[in-house]
């Protein structure tokens, strides 16, 4: 038997040694380290195991992984609330980083990214695996961090144009033609307010408008506390609600909105235009601050109404179709997003990121 001549041994331990490279690269790669950067679980470990279980085939479809990479603490706890609360089933949820790898979705909440992106994933995202930008705040009050510009795929918050749309709020059809029955009311004008800052429009708008008129006010702001128990009904027993935003950015229509139309309140409204709430309900449900030339206008407009029941019952007509349905902020979304990712497996980019929220 002849023996292999010199130069090719040569070759062949310079091959061997490119390919033993190669192979130790991958699996630095893809190893998950999850002793040294992933968080301690969160769950119980008995809720580990039988979560590993279910997530351990990546081709059941049924169940849909999301883990929530960056979440507010007090959301802690038992996490898989679809099936319960929205009847939306096959959703795991975790906060447990130990399944990045395995997770279809991950979860953003901008609110907890560190400027510098320091508390993100340190490994290469999977290729099947979908990260999801999820936002509430509108862009004025939202931290624009530009080296995440380029990291998403999906988005999920309020805009009507975001790629899972979840907004404050909704209207469905009633259940059947049911005449309305107005409330009890004993105030005029109400504005329940914690978050005061002089340089809002709505605090200088407000300054001006109670000089016209009584304002019944809660809330931080006002040193009057109000109980979540008390919230809904206070709202109630007043004939108008000062549903005032934060601030003034496209489609940014909150609880603020829809809560004083789901207990039979009018809403008087200063956020976007009056078109951007007639893509949600009809336009004399509710009172645009537009409307009037100035806040003394808007309250003696008020203070007429106040004083005129057929008139004021007008703002109520859609009811006999139409009811609100809330939206439960954080825990909704999630549940949303996980029912999109179930029927959208295709690979998607997300581009001009920064652009589509802050300057459109």
């Amino acid at each position: 038997m002849s023996s292999i001549p010199g130069h090719r041994k040569l070759h062949l331990v310079l091959l061997g040694t490119i390919l033993l490279g190669y192979f130790a690269c991958l699996f630095l790669l893809y190893y998950d380290p999850s002793t040294s950067w992933a968080l301690s679980p969160v769950n119980s470990r008995q809720q580990t195991e039988q979560s590993n279980d279910i997530v351990s085939n990546r081709s059941n479809d049924d169940v849909i992984t999301l883990l929530m990479w960056t979440w507010p603490s007090e959301k802690r706890g038992e996490l898989n609330w679809c099936s319960s609360r929205f009847n939306i089933e096959g959703c795991f949820i975790t906060q447990d980083r130990n399944f990045y790898n395995k997770a279809d979705g991950v979860i953003f909440l901008h609110q907890y990214i560190y400027k510098n992106g320091s508390n993100l994933p340190k490994l290469r995202r999977p290729v099947f695996q979908k990260w999801i930008w999820l936002n509430g705040e509108s862009p004025t009050r939202s931290v624009r961090i530009p080296m995440i510009e380029n990291l998403f795929n999906l988005t999920s918050n309020y805009r009507q144009d975001s790629k899972i749309p979840v907004p404050y709020g909704v209207l469905v059809p009633a259940d059947g033609k049911e005449e309305f029955v107005l409330p009890r009311k004993n105030k005029l004008v109400c504005w329940i307010v914690s978050n005061w800052k002089p340089i809002y429009a709505r605090v200088k708008y407000f300054n001006e408008f109670k000089k016209h008129i009584k304002v019944d006010t809660y809330g931080s702001a006002f040193g009057v506390h109000i109980s979540r128990k008390e919230y809904l009904s206070t709202i109630t027993s007043c004939k108008f609600y000062l549903g005032f935003e934060n601030s003034i950015d496209r489609d940014y229509i909150t609880e603020k909105f829809y809560n004083p139309l789901s207990v039979g309140t009018v809403p008087v409204v200063l956020g976007p235009p009056r078109h951007n709430y007639e893509n949600v309900i009809q336009g004399d449900a509710f009172i645009h601050v537009d409307d009037f030339s100035s806040p003394k206008e808007l309250a003696d407009h008020l203070l007429l109404l106040g004083k005129n029941e057929e008139m004021y019952l007008r703002f109520f007509e859609w009811k006999r179709y139409f009811k609100v349905r809330r939206i439960f902020f954080l825990t909704e979304h999630v549940c949303v997003i996980c029912e999109y990712l179930r029927k959208h497996k295709e690979y998607q980019t997300l581009s001009k990121f920064g652009e589509w929220y802050w300057e459109n």
